[in-house]
């Protein structure tokens, strides 16, 4: 067994257990060290900061640090190999969406990312410059990872000052489809973020070619708009004393302008009193039965395939009959995506980096974070790959060409995203990786509260505190209850671990937990540390629904 090489400036950052702060630097241990940023960028319900005293203290005692024995032992059990190095910049940049360009942030001067791509069994080095005028982070969505490598500020490190950088080293256990973002603040619904593809050398698919898919909601440099201006407009609720509606969104003194300004693709009407940046982008009205009512609350102006608008989409090129892996990622900040190839039916062979057992469709649905590998045969001809914004009367578009004829147009809508829809809930765990038959050792049920009418979103009625930990133990199997009791849909994610959906369903990190519903999931605690559960719709997230399972010492 190989000897994992640990990084000499985690050293003595942990002098309490449960402090999970690590100096963010590349040389000095002290250096890059933010005690003001490391709430996570999280507001309470009100949209002010939670405060930083709890967030720079120790959390509290009895739990595994994230950079304790244990998760040097778990990391050793990986037996980590070769190094795979890459080195990445976060940066302010100018960006082409394709005839439109905006200023915004992003990983070098691409949208998304360069990938990021290794092979099962290598280890990732990493280093993150950091050129951003504020602190930043990288969290690697799906990897059941070394918890100090994790990237959440104020509960596995520090974030990474400006100006500064860290070295992220850890090894890739579990062949999949992966992504990389920030998780500090809002950062994730500018550019900042890539695929990270972990290819298996017994890869038992066959294909000739393989298109990666990256789905996301635009919002950042749109006249004016801002991430955190979204954020800060939507913290302040819908307030009001007047009626709501059935997704506790108050319809009160709204005028047939406004009210046609917050219908689904239309945009929204400026808000002189939001004392945001740019228009209002709130949203109202955004209907979805696939997603129990209410589909989103922000309005944003663009929907993209690959950092491309839809009048400029990216062109995949094969020969007729060739076989297509497509990797499908949705990247948004707040919007589920209907993904249909117009002309094709799609097999599903994977979700969320874990094989299922493979099952035709003609639809899929993600919710923000989800992952779906399908395969398709290509027809000859010209086809569009087209990404309904579920509920808000948008698309985004690529293209398949196989052959000769023209591009299918802007707001094309194949039949297909009609179809037959396969959900997660349909699909079973492929034999490999499904979980034993066993009885959990544990149950934590987490409440979904909170609306927007407040913006008071939460886990069991209490807004994230990065010292607040639900108990679990090694070698446990444990159950998280998720019930939603709120009027919206939420995505719900599980850091360092996969989960089990019921009934032999699929191994996933993210499911979709639909308003008045309960779901409830499986995983083993066999990755000790500090983990974050949030929705990863990132405007609940950063109003209050997170919070932390913490592995007891």
């Amino acid at each position: 067994m190989r000897t994992p090489t640990r990084r000499t400036v985690l050293g003595a950052a942990f002098a309490a257990a449960g402090a999970g702060l690590v100096a963010a630097c590349s040389s000095d241990p002290m250096k890059g060290m933010d005690h003001s940023a490391m709430n996570h960028g999280a507001t309470g319900p009100t949209g002010g900061a939670t405060g930083t005293a709890a967030a720079s203290a120790a959390g509290p005692a009895g739990y595994v640090a994230p950079n304790g024995p244990e998760v040097a032992a778990a990391e050793a059990g990986r037996n980590p190999g070769p190094e795979r190095k890459v080195a990445l910049t976060a940066t302010e940049t100018t960006l082409d969406l394709g005839g439109r360009t905006v200023r915004s942030w992003a990983y070098g001067d691409r949208l998304p990312g360069q990938e990021v791509r290794a092979t099962v069994g290598d280890t990732l080095a990493l280093t993150l410059a950091n050129h951003l005028p504020q602190p930043t982070s990288l969290h690697w969505h799906g990897l059941a990872l070394r918890n100090d490598m994790d990237g959440v500020p104020g509960v596995t490190q520090a974030a990474v000052k400006a100006g500064a950088s860290f070295d992220y080293r850890f090894a890739l256990s579990h062949p999949g489809t992966y992504w990389l973002h920030p998780h500090s603040g809002v950062q994730q619904d500018r550019g900042l973020y890539a695929p990270l593809i972990v290819e298996d050398p017994k890869e038992p698919l066959r294909y000739d070619k393989e298109w990666v898919v990256v789905l996301d909601d635009w919002v950042d440099g749109v006249d004016g708009s801002t991430p955190d201006a979204v954020l800060a407009e939507l913290a302040k609720g819908m307030g009001g004393t007047g009626s709501t509606d059935h997704s506790g969104h108050n319809m009160s003194g709204m005028s047939s302008m406004s009210g046609m300004m917050g219908m689904p693709g239309m945009g929204s009407a400026p808000s002189a009193a939001s004392g945001a940046a740019g228009p209002s982008r709130m949203l109202t009205g955004a209907a979805s039965p696939l997603l129990g009512g209410d589909a989103g609350d922000v309005a944003h102006p663009f929907h993209l395939v690959n950092g491309r608008l839809a009048t400029a989409p990216e062109t995949f090129t094969a020969k007729p009959g060739d076989r297509i892996r497509i990797r499908l990622i949705n990247a948004a900040g707040d919007t589920a995506y209907r993904v249909a190839l117009g002309g094709h039916e799609l097999t599903v062979t994977h979700t969320d980096g874990f094989p299922v057992e493979q099952a035709t469709t003609r639809a899929l649905l993600l919710g923000m974070g989800e992952r779906y590998d399908v395969l398709v045969t290509a027809q000859d001809g010209v086809f569009p790959l087209t990404a309904l914004a579920e509920g808000k009367n948008a698309t985004a578009l690529a293209v398949l060409r196989t052959g000769g004829g023209a591009a299918p147009d802007a707001s094309v809508r194949p039949a297909e995203l009609d179809g037959r829809l396969v959900t997660a809930g349909q699909l079973k765990a492929g034999p490999d990786v499904r979980l034993s038959a066993k009885s959990p050792d544990r149950t934590v049920r987490l409440e979904l509260t909170g609306g927007m009418a407040k913006a008071d979103w939460a886990f069991n009625g209490r807004p994230y505190d990065p010292a607040q930990r639900y108990p679990v133990a090694a070698g446990e199997r444990v159950r998280l209850e998720f019930r939603n009791t709120t009027a919206m849909w939420h995505p719900v994610h599980l850091h360092g671990h996969s989960f089990a959906l019921p009934g032999g369903g699929p191994r996933k990190d993210t499911a979709i937990v639909l308003p008045g519903a309960t779901l409830a999931v499986d995983f083993d605690a066999d990755n000790p540390g500090l983990w974050m559960v949030h929705c990863h719709n990132v405007y609940h997230a950063e109003t209050g629904m997170m919070t932390v399972l913490g592995y007891q010492a």
